[in-house]
């Protein structure tokens, strides 16, 4: 029996099969789920090895991207220039001061590196819909607090008891659990507060709110917490009690919701239309949803010295994943088309100003780390 369901905007179709074993399954998710995806026609190639792709404008003909110009966009440039200019914002906003311990603390995780994929994605969001650099670069900031924040409260004992995150001990390693919840907890107030008062005057009030609102709802219990939540309570379970629908609802939130509010924020501050903010909001989240796809694979198929943190950790706690789920090829298969459908969101947009934005796309389905 085949249902039709759609992955934020992303549609696919289950096919669901009777369990043969004697386990009843819950009655919201099948025991055993066959992804199989709506055709789509292949869209133009990108260059997985130099992250370059032809810019061009961006239209739809015969379920195509065709392509009008050749002029070259270098990715791999372009995101280590705006990760650059990320990095020297962080420390500017988050300067050491008394009191020294939490603000180290803070700046250890905060500046340890990282593809800064998300604030990158809201600079690109904001240049897409019209504004400049400068009028996103708090929200950037605010974002990668909330990353940051997330990450040192991911891999304290009581959560996922990791010791190493971007190839460093991780902050509780460092400076012990109390402090390490600390600099979480003042990383996330501080999100807020920079973003509300470091945001240009440039940008309206009203938009300023909106954005203080995504970015709340992100991650509360209607996103990022109610993710994480979910991924706690699905440790353990057998796959005949779950489906893709629990897996997806979980990386959907968990992941997914931070990447949107990067992009929709993006979107928010740069004067962007609500119909330029949804498509964003869509592509965002089929990006959201495809790096956890090759999140989930690359822990399983590469090593802790490739990875930069812990290989293997979610295969020995036992969490529910795509490759647990489906198995490796059909999620590689999963990651392609998620790839496409976030393209997809895209067209119509100017071909130079999009270019960042499908470059990123491709860059996190091919990422070896």
């Amino acid at each position: 029996m085949a249902s039709s369901v759609t992955l934020g905007s992303c549609p696919w179709v289950l096919h669901h099969h009777p369990s043969t074993q004697s386990k009843t399954p819950r009655s919201r998710s099948p025991s055993l789920i066959t992804l199989k995806p709506i055709s789509l026609t292949p869209k133009r190639s990108v260059s997985s090895a130099s992250h370059t792709i032809s810019s061009s404008l961006v239209t739809k003909e015969d379920n195509n991207l065709k392509s009008t110009t050749s002029s070259s966009f270098d990715f791999m440039s372009y995101i280590l220039r705006k990760a650059d200019s990320v990095n020297r914002a962080l420390d500017s906003a988050v300067p050491l001061r008394e009191p020294l311990k939490i603000h180290e603390a803070m700046r250890y995780s905060l500046l340890a590196g990282g593809k800064r994929v998300r604030p990158v994605l809201c600079i690109a969001a904001c240049e897409l819909v019209g504004g400049e650099e400068s009028l996103a670069m708090p929200a950037a900031c605010a974002v990668e607090m909330i990353h940051t924040m997330s990450l040192i409260h991911d891999d304290l004992p009581c959560m996922d008891n990791d010791d190493l995150r971007r190839g460093k001990p991780t902050n509780h390693k460092v400076y012990g659990e109390d402090v390490a919840v600390l600099a979480g907890d003042a990383l996330l107030s501080f999100a807020f507060e920079h973003l509300a008062s470091a945001t240009s005057s440039d940008v309206s009030p009203a938009r300023v709110v909106r954005a203080v609102g995504e970015l709340a709802k992100a991650i509360g219990t209607e996103g990022l917490v109610a993710g994480q939540v979910a991924d706690i309570s699905s440790e353990g379970l057998d796959l005949n009690d779950v489906g893709l629908d629990h897996l997806e609802f979980i990386h959907l939130h968990k992941t997914a919701a931070l990447l949107e509010a990067s992009a929709v924020l993006g979107g928010i501050v740069g004067g962007g239309s609500d119909e330029e903010i949804e498509r964003l909001r869509k592509f965002a989240r089929c990006i959201g949803l495809l790096f956890q796809v090759v999140d989930d694979i690359l822990d399983v198929t590469k090593s802790s010295q490739e990875l930069g943190k812990t290989a293997g950790k979610d295969l020995i706690a036992d969490k529910l994943t795509y490759p647990k789920l489906m198995g490796l090829e059909k999620s590689r298969e999963f990651a392609e088309k998620l790839n496409r459908e976030a393209r997809d969101q895209l067209l119509g947009f100017d071909s130079d100003k999009v270019a960042p934005l499908l470059a990123l796309a491709s860059y996190i389905a091919n990422r070896q780390n």
